[in-house]
């Protein structure tokens, strides 16, 4: 999915996106499966998570579809840059790559996907795909771990919708139909921005689609790819996941080779 006006306003409209949590449990995940020292991070965004990591001293590549969200990525960067000390880490790099294709030419220790990123990839085939290329671009042992919205998430959207945000410079309206047969919800936003120093406001539209799949689908794909040690974890726990679910976490490793 890429992402275009609303790149623009995506930090704002997501202040309260649990970006912390997100950076303590792949670090959690680190803890315990390996201390990576590269990182690749599937579907990056802003950057509201790469940053972070690379400011713990990680060697963080944010790859992301999106040319308008890594721009803004890469602004926030340089100013967080200017407010750290040497040896607290450095920027990431950032790469605009369709993660169904992502290919950064070296092995990284661990990659990463938050954000439900995942669920954007509505054909079964694509996330077949980026499991494979996310295989063939970690060193052996290396780690991969990313989180998916079950249907229960979907299903919720679609219950509750709509949405509205009205502040006096910028309002949207963001409806959800469900597609029960594949499991599938479109979101159709409606902003609505104020251009800077006037009263004249700018409409424009996006619709997003996402996918949810069942969790023993996606480790049967993990499998397949060639992963191993599969866990499925429920709402930024180590707990396995169950049917009360939300966001589930999956952590999986890429074999060492013989001889390794």
């Amino acid at each position: 999915m890429a992402y275009e006006k609303f790149a623009m306003v995506y930090d704002r409209l997501m202040n309260d996106m649990p970006y912390v949590r997100w950076v303590e449990f792949a670090a959690e995940c680190f803890r315990r499966c390996g201390n990576p020292v590269t990182v690749a991070e599937l579907g990056c965004g802003t950057g509201s998570v790469a940053i972070p990591l690379s400011q713990k001293g990680y060697t963080v590549y944010g790859i992301d579809l999106s040319e308008d969200m890594l721009s803004v990525a890469q602004s926030k960067s340089r100013q967080l840059a200017g407010h750290v000390s040497r040896g607290e880490g450095t920027e990431p790099v950032w790469v605009q790559q369709d993660m169904t294709e992502w290919e950064l030419g070296l092995q990284v220790d661990a990659v990463i996907s938050f954000c439900d990123c995942l669920n954007y990839v509505t054909d079964p085939a694509g996330v077949s795909a980026v499991f494979q290329r996310t295989y063939a671009g970690l060193k052996p042992g290396g780690l991969f771990v990313f989180d998916v919205h079950t249907l229960r998430t979907l299903e919720e959207y679609a219950a509750n919708q709509p949405f509205v945000y009205n502040e006096e410079d910028l309002s949207y309206i963001w409806e959800c139909e469900l597609e029960e047969e594949t499991c599938t919800i479109y979101h159709d936003l409606t902003f609505f921005s104020r251009e800077p120093g006037g009263e004249k406001y700018t409409r424009f539209d996006e619709t997003h689609a996402q996918r949810a799949y069942p969790l023993h689908e996606l480790k049967g794909m993990l499998a397949e790819a060639g992963f191993s040690g599969i866990r499925i974890l429920g709402d930024f726990t180590w707990e396995q996941a169950d049917e009360q679910t939300e966001r589930a976490f999956f952590v999986a490793v890429k074999p060492q080779e013989d001889g390794a």
